[in-house]
């Protein structure tokens, strides 16, 4: 099975996490961050993925820690649960509306961490939630999944629906890069390594 748990505790927050690639979507995630369990919910049913979250945040200073830290760790459940990378379509480009939003996103499950984050007109806020936060997700998971991951917004006027649309475009991107391929054979790259 390709899943993994992970915990961590530091002095501001306190995160159990359990994630399967090889999942159905079922989620139990609470964060204290209404939105961020809202988008990681929406990532995990268009990835059909399994993400069970549980965080206790200092969220009397701000979201920052809370949205940084799952990051990290989600992103290190991911690059275990991969494991070798034998036989795994390695990347994925898909293209994901959401209402009048739409955003590109393209992976590489490379081992390299790099994140391409090109999302510009976002408003400060989508409820309680500082859009800000988005890009430094993105930015732990990749560097702690090991994935080179490029999110473009193509075009939106709806803050909650360009970040819907992002959240859900990378569930679907890594679902397809995860898949394996039952007519590869060993690591999908010319250099034998990922």
């Amino acid at each position: 099975m390709r899943q993994h748990s992970v915990a961590r505790k530091t002095a501001e927050t306190s995160i159990e996490l359990f994630f399967s690639i090889d999942g159905t979507g079922q989620t139990n995630i609470r964060t204290g961050v209404g939105f961020l369990d809202h988008m990681l919910v929406l990532f995990a049913s268009h990835g059909r993925f399994d993400l069970t979250v549980v965080c206790d945040g200092d969220l009397e200073v701000d979201q920052h820690h809370t949205v940084e830290d799952v990051g990290i760790v989600l992103g290190r459940a991911f690059q275990r649960s991969i494991g070798s990378k034998e036989g795994i379509e390695r990347y994925a480009t898909v293209t994901t509306p959401m209402d009048e939003a739409l955003s590109a996103v393209s992976l590489d499950i490379s081992g390299r961490p790099y994140l391409h984050y090109n999302v510009d007109g976002l408003k400060e806020k989508v409820g309680q939630f500082d859009t800000e936060l988005v890009e430094e997700f993105f930015l732990a998971f990749t560097r702690h999944a090991g994935v080179t991951l490029h999110i473009n917004l193509k075009y939106g006027k709806n803050s909650h629906h360009i970040i819907e649309s992002i959240f859900k475009g990378v569930g679907r991107a890594l679902r397809i890069a995860s898949t394996n391929d039952p007519h590869r054979k060993g690591v999908p790259s010319t250099k034998g390594v990922l």
